[in-house]
């Protein structure tokens, strides 16, 4: 069933992203945009987007182009050219070459973490499909930090359980600047007389006999009776409890298993 989870999730990303990039572009400080008019070579230029929004365009000057998408941009300029009486008809042509104003950082258990420019409308699943998906040893947790308006929140979304349920209503839409960050799947312990003592990944309802399974089986001394868990209480302290083979493990419990003296 996980890895079934798993593939639906892989599925889900690759869709996602395909479906996202048509959408379109506000331009923003940073941008290095590519400007061509039709018919006059000598108009094109390269510039870069400045910390007010605004780019440098032959005859025109400085335009402010902040929060405009490249459609609207490219409809600005012409106008200027023509009220200007530079060209009686001008087609304007926009390229973005370089899109560093609106970028998200993909962090922590993914394949390719780094920063990816936000083309248009975007949400959480779209930057995992772009970062590659979620690694061997990411959790089903992944956790946003957005910033709204100078308020910054932090979501937490349970993305296999949210794919399994195909509620992709929750879902978050992202935009330059925020965090994205895929938390490390919860760690337990096996010590005592297993095959393959040591750390394993703690699955959902993961129970004390998946746990010994986990750790390569009992020993040849080893002993189902008499198990005990040392798991850290509300206050941090460690307790050491019987517990059954069916009981369900928590995150950093440590499972002991005796010996067997029969």
């Amino acid at each position: 069933m996980k890895r079934l989870v798993h593939w639906m999730i892989a599925a889900t990303l690759s869709l996602a992203a395909g479906l996202a990039g048509a959408a379109e572009i506000l331009l923003g400080p940073g941008d290095v945009v590519k400007a061509s008019v039709y018919g006059s070579p000598d108009l094109a230029v390269e510039t870069r987007v400045s910390e007010g929004g605004t780019l440098t365009f032959p005859l025109l000057g400085e335009v402010q182009v902040g929060g405009l998408t490249t459609q609207q941009a490219e409809k600005k300029i012409g106008g200027l050219l023509e009220k200007g009486g530079y060209l009686k008809k001008a087609q304007v042509n926009l390229l973005i070459t370089t899109l560093a104003s609106q970028q998200v950082s993909v962090l922590g258990q993914v394949n390719r973490p780094g920063r990816y420019p936000v083309d248009g409308k975007r949400k959480v699943l779209d930057l995992l499909a772009l970062a590659g998906g979620i690694g061997n040893e990411g959790g089903d947790m992944v956790t946003l930090v957005r910033t709204r308006d100078g308020q910054t929140t932090r979501e937490t979304i349970d993305v296999v359980d949210m794919v399994r349920k195909g509620e992709l209503n929750r879902d978050y839409e992202v935009a330059g600047g925020d965090i994205i960050f895929v938390e490390r799947a919860p760690r337990a312990y096996i010590t005592g007389e297993v095959q393959r003592p040591g750390p394993f990944r703690i699955e959902r309802a993961m129970t004390v006999q998946q746990a010994i399974s986990a750790g390569g089986g009992l020993s040849l001394r080893g002993t189902q009776r008499g198990l005990q868990v040392t798991r850290k209480d509300a206050s941090g302290v460690a307790k050491t409890i019987d517990v059954k083979t069916d009981d369900v493990l928590q995150p950093d419990d440590v499972v002991i298993v005796k010996e067997s003296w029969f």
